[in-house]
């Protein structure tokens, strides 16, 4: 039904108009404003004077609002084009009058009447929209439960600032409006979501700030952009707790976070921290290290020789991995630093000129029980008082009972000696005796503490982690928790060899920021209050809990897809163990998204028959909407070089259909080399993508399928899903869901040989090509 068919159309036309022209005066308004502004901190930079309190304070002042008139002047910029995408008529209980609430990117206020013209979709009366049907509803706001009736829920299509459709809706599940949006090119998905989340979604993007939320979702689910929104809710709903800059994104690589980047200034929160968990830590340990390439070895698991030699090795990297990010790994380290700090005091008691001023039992006994809770580095600081204190009065007591010393000889002599110049002389030696006395004692006392303290070794937290590796762990026997003697020497040479290259492994991180928590302390301010750590399924425990321990009394929002663990060897494969290790079983939310919003019903029910093919799965299976599209497309050809002929083939037409943003998903990054040597002097000139990139600039691009995560495109291309690339095993099954789950619209599979076993459950709905 057209706009002009609504029985309400000219009034909301009207509407409409009358929102466009107090959207135009505003602009005109801040525009003003903000020349004004920017008038004035130009001018206040220029004549700055560091020794005026009040002028910085104004410059101060004036950048903060330069600051939010851009943000509002981009929100106004883009409200010409469309103010609004719904609206509700609510009748709160006992009032007589029902109320339309226009809900749009970014609320708008007549300045000169005060009455409100669009509202935030944050507020909280827009959970109307998102959550509620018609009838009895209510909305939960700053003044309690606001209990009424949802009389209408409406929503429009408003291009350029013309009104296109009209929708009265009940629900937003399958709504004409969400339909148009899953139908859009990739481009355009990750920019306009705000129209058409679902309540399932908003129930993540409003739930309680402070309860840690673990978010299952499934391929498509929305995970990534239902995060940005939810930083967007938290800092418009708590505005003076928090700013942008207290927000921390944790994501996988640069090349997922400039993936995202586009969205960020939409929703304002361009200045939430955006880092990998390697740049992170390295900041953190402050060690001039550089981190081998993760990819290499996922590289190397993914493209497994068939000679047993390199089966072992890679099964013994395998176990490598998992013990290094395991909790159990987490205790040995604190048995290891427990170990440190027994014997961390030196062995010698703690004097003043022959006094003892404490015995070094009475020390250690400080140290090791009084500050047990402190880092050891930080236990020296209160043991430091400790000394000090009694060495003051030590010190007093000595001084004291030199003085009276000096005294009695003096006495002694007067008494027994006439007065005369030998009399004088002995009573000047012995008072200058005390006076060097009490001055070698005044001197010595102050620098005695430090002299003592020097006298520990201290090494930095690497130097620590490699003597855990080399001289505790290797002295264990963990046979009784599954780890053999054969791991943990593979374990240390290997890591060893690692080290002399100057390099360390992303699995070596979390234990070394951990040592230097436990050892040293973390002084570094953290200005982060909540951190979203998406893809977190390849995060594994020990990690987020060193994420926690360092950034203390911040909440957690985590996301991520087991049945997409393909890092499961040093990832998480179950959120209880989020839950209990991680939170200590504290009250922690798990949500789960099992509608996926990205592809079509054919190419997800072919993604989840390959998932059928895990033995054990203790996660949800995606259940797509319903958009349908054609069949996936099957089809053998003789060689790799006929599969790239195909594809270039496919592109051609394709392209005419005016998809654009296109993917080639090879199993290894070796065979993406090979398919880019075919494609690199094409048309498409696409990107080969290898993991280093930190920006994603092409709407063509030629990557390795665990590369391909968190990804989407128009159309994808799985090349040469044979038998020996996809066997039946943990691995290549999530590898193959997850290149399978990259397409919006189009997968198409090519295989030379014999066709993947992972295939046979969607062969008989696939079309054969």
């Amino acid at each position: 039904m057209a706009a002009k068919d609504h029985q309400e159309y000219e009034l909301e036309k009207e509407r409409l108009e009358f929102t466009l022209k107090h959207v135009y005066k505003s602009l005109e308004s801040f525009i003003r404003r903000k020349d004004v502004i920017d008038e004035a901190v130009a001018k206040g930079k220029k004549h700055f004077n560091s020794e005026s309190s009040q002028q910085y304070i104004d410059l101060m002042i004036n950048t903060m609002l330069q600051d939010r008139a851009e943000v509002k002047l981009k929100n106004l910029t883009q409200a010409k084009n469309k103010p609004y995408f719904a609206c509700v008529e609510f009748k709160e209980e006992g009032r007589h009058n029902k109320e339309k609430y226009y809900i749009g990117k970014m609320a708008l206020i007549d300045e000169d009447t005060m009455e409100l013209i669009i509202t935030d979709w944050r507020a909280p009366i827009a959970n109307l929209y998102y959550e509620s049907r018609l009838g009895e509803a209510q909305y939960s706001c700053p003044e309690g439960i606001i209990k009424g009736d949802l009389i209408l829920k409406r929503q429009f299509i408003i291009n350029e600032g013309r009104l296109d459709d009209i929708l009265d809706i009940d629900i937003t599940t399958n709504d004409e409006i969400l339909q148009a949006s899953l139908g859009a090119n990739a481009d355009n998905r990750l920019k306009d979501i705000v129209t058409t989340i679902q309540a399932e979604q908003n129930r993540i993007i409003r739930a309680d700030m402070w309860t840690p939320l673990i978010v299952q979702g499934a391929a498509g689910s929305g995970k990534t952009t239902i995060a940005l929104h939810r930083i967007a809710y938290l800092i418009y709903n708590y505005e003076k707790a928090f700013k942008p800059e207290n927000f921390m994104i944790i994501a996988p690589n640069r090349l997922f976070l400039n993936y995202i980047s586009e969205v960020l200034p939409e929703l304002g929160v361009e200045k939430a921290l955006q880092t990998t968990f390697e740049e992170f830590a390295l900041k953190l340990i402050g060690l001039k290290l550089k981190i081998a390439d993760g990819h290499e070895k996922i590289n190397t698991f993914v493209n497994e020789s068939e000679e047993s030699h390199h089966i072992k090795r890679n099964h013994l990297m395998m176990e490598e991995s998992k013990l290094k990010c395991s909790m159990l790994f987490k205790e040995l380290i604190d048995d290891y630093i427990a170990k440190v700090g027994e014997s961390y005091i030196p062995c010698e008691d703690f004097k003043l000129n022959q006094i003892t001023v404490f015995r070094y039992e009475e020390l250690n006994d400080i140290f090791l029980k009084e500050y047990i809770n402190l880092p050891i580095v930080k236990r020296l600081d209160e043991l430091k008082k400790h000394m000090s204190n009694r060495l003051k009065a030590k010190k007093e007591a000595i001084i004291e009972e030199l003085e009276e010393t000096c005294i009695n000889q003096i006495n002694t002599i007067k008494n027994t000696m006439e007065e005369s110049e030998e009399r004088q002389n002995l009573i000047i030696n012995i008072i200058d005796n005390k006076n060097e006395l009490v001055g070698k004692i005044e001197a010595y006392s102050k620098k005695a503490v430090n002299e003592y303290i020097k006298r520990i070794s201290k090494l930095n937290p690497f130097e620590y982690y490699k003597d855990f590796l080399q001289n505790h762990i290797t002295s264990l026997d963990l046979s009784d928790k599954g780890i053999s003697g054969e791991v943990i020497d593979f374990m240390v040479h290997r890591s060893f060899e690692i080290f002399k290259k100057g390099y360390v492994e992303i699995e070596d991180l979390a234990p070394i920021i951990y040592m230097k928590y436990k050892i040293y302390g973390i002084d570094e301010k953290i200005p982060v209050k909540h951190i979203v750590i998406d893809e977190a399924q390849d995060f594994s425990p020990f990690q987020i809990l060193v994420i926690r321990k360092i950034i203390k009394d911040s909440s957690f929002t985590i996301l991520g897809d087991l049945a997409q663990g393909i890092h499961s060897y040093r990832g998480t494969i179950d959120w209880e163990e989020i839950k209990e290790k991680v939170f200590e079983g504290k009250h922690c939310e798990l949500l789960v998204l099992e509608q996926s919003y990205r592809t079509t019903v054919e190419i997800m029910n072919a993604a989840n028959s390959v998932l059928d093919n895990l033995k054990a799965k203790n996660f949800p299976v995606a259940k797509p909407v319903i958009r349908h599209g054609k069949p996936v497309a099957i089809g053998r050809r003789d060689n790799l070089l006929d599969i790239c002929k195909q594809i270039q083939k496919d592109m051609d037409e394709l392209t005419v259909e005016n998809y654009k943003s296109m993917a080639i998903i090879c199993k290894t990054l070796d065979e993406c080399r090979d398919v880019y040597s075919f494609f690199k002097g094409s048309k498409y000139k696409p990107k080969l993508i290898t993991g280093n990139e930190k920006e994603y600039d092409s709407n063509i691009v030629i990557l390795p399928s665990y590369l391909s995560k968190g990804l989407e495109f128009d159309v994808v291309f799985i090349a040469d899903c044979n038998d020996e690339n996809y066997g039946d095993n943990e691995m290549d099954i999530k590898l193959l869901y997850v290149a399978m789950t990259r397409p919006l619209h189009r997968l198409n599979i090519y295989y030379s040989g014999k066709m993947s076993p992972l295939l046979q459950g969607c062969k008989g709905q696939a079309s054969i090509i």
